[in-house]
């Protein structure tokens, strides 16, 4: 199996507000792109599990053909962006625990 971060050309992560974070996901082809869409690797259930949320934390998950891209949307649990405490006001260093997922 292939690693996301061997077939993504862009994962990255930024706020979606100050009450979420979007996790962006770009590919340079389409056969990529439905390779890791087909996959049934990027489910609610697996991202909740990867960033400890339950479910209903993920906002969307979207999976966008003509841009090649995926989004996936989740609401920050505890602190919003820039309040005392909150340890990524930019939402920017959220993306990694995508990287090892194992596309087939």
């Amino acid at each position: 199996m292939t690693r996301l971060y061997d077939i993504a050309k862009v994962l990255r992560s930024k706020n979606s507000g100050p009450f979420q974070v979007t996790l962006d996901i770009l590919f340079e082809s389409v056969e990529d792109f439905r390779r890791v869409a087909g996959s049934g690797r990027l489910t609610r259930e697996r991202i909740a599990a990867l960033y400890r949320l339950n479910e209903s934390d993920i906002a969307e998950i979207v999976f966008h053909e003509p841009m090649l891209g995926i989004k996936i949307t989740y609401d920050r649990t505890g602190a919003s962006s820039g309040t005392v405490g909150e340890r990524d006001v930019y939402g920017a260093q959220q993306h990694a625990p995508l990287l090892d997922i194992e596309i087939p």
